[in-house]
């Protein structure tokens, strides 16, 4: 197998017998993939952008439209139900006119969206443009971990598939930020510029993308040879190597080894058809795994209350004892550097210690930070009259502790794992449906929130979200395997086995020899 082969030449080299020269020496990052990956991460930034800005401009679009608490749940929550019309239909868009053309779709339907929610004259104008940006979210937040993935070479394919959450970080921050520069505004006008901001954004990725290559894996199911063969010389470190990847790709299409014309033949069904037969109605065992733990991590990852705490920490800190508004605001900036400083921490762990050691880690650490944030509002809840300080003061570290050990676990390795699992054939599709069940689940707990907690006092909704992120834990524990150091051509094969934890030391110690020599 193509980058194998490369990984397997290296470890010879460790244990003492010769190597070719060009991979003995140490394998430098490729600074043309890195590029066209952060332009085609940029997508996320539309994700982040609108969670983050919404948090705070929500405050202001609450009084300005005389709105209640259900029309706010409904406000917030709704994207992501839209969402999934986005994903849905970019998952189909995707097989159809690749990868690069449904980053430029997404950019240009988010725009219009943002465009039209700055200009909302009242609330059902304004639920318009939610929808249309919807819509452009969705196509956006399933498209760049698919084409990073793909384009991305194996050994540091974790890094390259975790910047998408980065920029989701990124996006969220500048969000926070945008509602503190337009606060001081008039209420009728600062809500709407923080909204109308995300067009800039979208036009910067709609144009970017223009620049990007396609996918080469998407090339060599439409039988383009020549054009995936160019992309892959750029994308990996010497044309054997190029050639030896597109063999792996060739192979998992059904492309005859001998074939070495630019265009050839493919099948009919080169464009995503079939593939939800074959993903739900009539799966193979292997795809059947694949899709549990694809769709599993993306629904654990929203139940765990991750986007509750995003856009409505305004209200959690609020509850927590800090009243004014720019105190509120600038408490959630905090929220915003500590996702984003940790990201960037996971971002270089992926490929040295792999993705199954820090998920379970970090998801621990959640565990723990709810348990606390629960236990210190229930305080605060049951003494009104008093202002405790050490109940504060755990109230905001246990928040910023939270979206800390999401951010290093299972924030970055949901989408690296969703779109490294799936066989090419069903991979677009299949990331599609893990997204759309994201962000079914973010919708759901986005529009209950506040309902929730004035069921079940809000201490309590956070025990319950500490007990589901416990029971995330074990699920991960027992149904995902290490994928670091696999092309994605393997991974089939990888979920075939009966007993994935059996291999998981081997796995360990093969990529750290493999790591030691390549990153």
């Amino acid at each position: 197998m193509g980058d194998r082969n490369f990984e397997k030449t290296a470890d010879s080299d460790v244990s003492g017998n010769s190597v070719p020269a060009t991979t003995t020496k140490k394998r430098r990052r490729n600074k043309y993939v890195l590029g066209c990956t952060v332009l085609a991460s940029m997508s996320s930034i539309l994700l982040g952008y609108d969670y983050g800005v919404m948090t705070g401009a929500v405050l202001f679009i609450k009084d300005d439209l005389k709105i209640n608490d259900t029309k706010v749940e409904i406000l917030l929550g709704i994207l992501n139900v839209y969402s999934v019309i986005g994903s849905t239909a970019g998952g189909r868009t995707c097989d159809w006119i690749g990868r690069r053309y449904t980053i430029v779709s997404g950019a240009v339907i988010f725009f219009t969206g943002a465009l039209m929610m700055g200009l909302a004259t009242n609330y059902a104008f304004l639920m318009v443009g939610r929808f249309v940006t919807g819509i452009g979210m969705g196509y956006a937040v399933m498209i760049a971990p698919v084409y990073t993935a793909e384009l991305s070479p194996t050994l540091s394919r974790g890094f390259l598939t975790s910047l998408p959450e980065v920029f989701i970080n990124f996006g969220i921050l500048l969000g926070y930020v945008s509602n503190y520069a337009f606060s001081r505004l008039p209420e009728h006008i600062n809500w709407r510029l923080m909204l109308g901001v995300g067009v800039v954004p979208s036009v910067l990725l709609g144009i970017g993308a223009l620049m990007m290559p396609e996918s080469p894996r998407w090339l060599v199911m439409q039988g383009r040879l020549g054009e995936a063969r160019g992309v892959l010389i750029k994308t990996s470190e010497s044309k054997e190597e190029a050639e030896l990847r597109l063999s792996d790709i060739k192979s998992a299409v059904g492309i005859p080894e001998s074939s070495n014309e630019d265009v050839v033949q493919v099948s009919k069904r080169s464009h995503g058809e079939g593939v939800w037969k074959e993903l739900l109605i009539r799966p193979t065992a292997s795809v059947r795994r694949v899709l549990i733990a694809a769709v599993g991590i993306h629904v654990l990852q929203q139940a765990s209350g991750i986007d509750t705490v995003v856009l409505y920490s305004p209200r959690i800190f609020e509850k927590a004892g800090v009243k004014k508004k720019n105190d509120l605001l600038g408490a959630t900036i905090a929220v915003g550097f500590s996702k984003t400083i940790f990201i960037l921490v996971a971002t270089f762990l992926l490929d040295r210690i792999g993705r199954r050691r820090l998920l379970l880690t970090g998801t621990a650490g959640m565990i723990v930070s709810l348990l606390g944030l629960g236990f210190g509002l229930t305080i605060i809840d049951h003494n009104p009259d008093k202002k405790l300080m050490w109940a504060i003061v755990l109230c905001i570290i246990t928040v910023l502790s939270f979206v800390g050990f999401f951010s290093i676990g299972l924030g970055p390795i949901c989408w690296v794992y969703s779109s490294e699992i799936f066989p090419l054939r069903l991979r677009a599709q299949g990331v599609a449906l893990g997204v759309a069940m994201n962000r079914i689940t973010s919708g759901v707990f986005a529009m209950t929130f506040i309902s929730m907690y004035n069921a079940m006092t809000i201490g309590g909704t956070f025990f319950m979200f500490a007990g589901i992120a416990t029971l995330s834990w074990f699920f991960f524990y027992t149904l995902l395997p290490e994928t670091r150091g696999k092309t994605l051509e393997e991974m089939e094969s990888l979920f075939a086995k009966p007993m994935w934890r059996s291999n998981e030391k081997e796995q360990g110690n093969r990529g750290q020899v493999e790591l030691g020599n390549a990153v």
